[in-house]
């Protein structure tokens, strides 16, 4: 019995590492396939009521296929420009969080952070701009894999309820639902608003003339990871777009573009949906939040500033489930 079960014990391992080299270089689009599904999935049910699920399923699909594809053009067009503007940014802002009179470990973890993240976002694209062939592939692993994500929603949750422990199963379903209202929170509520707020403020650059292409998407993708920090947000990045065009002699364009920015990005979309959205740090504080989008990022690539700050509100919801639940173990008589 026991050689039996050290053969069945080697096989399983042996399956998993096979499952594993085959399932981990398409697990970026897979993870981002499961996070569009969620944060889209309530229109996905709006839409099935009216011309079913299937339908609705494949309709959505092609609105993301359509997309995608015009991403990976626009990627090929102006990655290289982006690139540069992007890693411009990025050590601009370190420079100026570096100036203040920080504590000494705080210090060595931003000028760590300075000097890795550049590295890694080059690294991270070049990889993609000369294999232009592997980025259309996962695109299409991430489009089939949303597909079929919106198809068997069903079958999953039925799946996840059949792998719950039998044993302290009531525990399992609180966690789960804790997870859910963290991940509803951060996808749905902020993630979701944030990219939205990046568009616009993309799309502001470039119509009003502040910036090209190229740098008007690296200014997007800046102001989506403010907008996810604490205390920063978008009102920075507009609000130094007004200033550049009343320096420049445009004054009237300044205030316009002042305007755009305060009903587009900040603050009146916050004012407006603060009833669905609740608390920015919902679930998250400041420390945690810059631990997580940075760190995953360096850990994961783009999308590990989904998997960062997720694994690490998931982190704080099991220890506050379990805090909670050794508090009235205590307390029972």
């Amino acid at each position: 019995m026991e050689l039996e079960a050290g053969v069945w014990i080697a096989v399983s391992l042996v399956v998993l590492y096979l499952v594993w080299e085959t399932v981990s270089p398409v697990l970026s689009p897979i993870i981002l396939a499961i996070t569009l599904a969620y944060i889209l999935y309530p229109f996905h049910e709006r839409l099935s009521t009216k011309i079913g699920k299937h339908a609705s399923a494949l309709t959505m699909t092609g609105i993301l296929t359509v997309l995608t594809f015009l991403f990976i053009i626009g990627f090929a067009l102006w990655i290289n420009d982006v690139k540069h503007s992007l890693t411009y940014y990025i050590d601009a802002f370190f420079k100026w969080m570096l100036g203040f009179n920080l504590p000494p470990t705080l210090y060595e973890i931003l000028q760590r952070l300075a000097e890795d993240i550049p590295n890694r976002f080059e690294e991270y694209v070049l990889g993609y701009t000369y294999s232009l062939p592997k980025l259309s592939l996962q695109a299409i692993v991430m489009v089939f894999s949303f597909y079929g994500i919106l198809v068997n929603t069903e079958a999953i949750r039925e799946e996840v309820n059949a792998l719950l422990p039998r044993e302290n199963r009531e525990l399992a379903l609180k966690l789960l639902n804790s997870a859910g209202r963290t991940l509803h929170s951060l996808l749905r509520g902020w993630l979701a608003l944030s990219i939205l707020k990046g568009v616009a403020i993309a799309l502001g650059f470039y119509l009003f003339a502040i910036a090209d292409a190229g740098d008007a998407i690296a200014i997007g993708i800046f102001t989506v990871i403010f907008e996810l920090l604490p205390i920063l947000g978008g009102w920075m990045v507009w609000l130094a777009g007004a200033i550049y065009l009343f320096n420049t002699g445009h004054a009237g364009a300044a205030v316009i573009f002042a305007l755009y920015g305060a009903l587009f990005v900040s603050p009146v979309p916050d004012y407006l949906l603060k009833s669905r959205l609740g608390r920015r740090e919902r679930g998250v504080n400041a420390l945690i939040s810059l631990i997580g989008i940075f760190g995953g990022y360096i850990a994961f690539g783009f999308v590990g500033l989904i998997i960062g700050p997720v694994a690490l509100s998931l982190l704080g919801t099991l220890v506050e489930e379990w805090k909670r639940t050794k508090t009235t173990r205590n307390t029972d008589p």
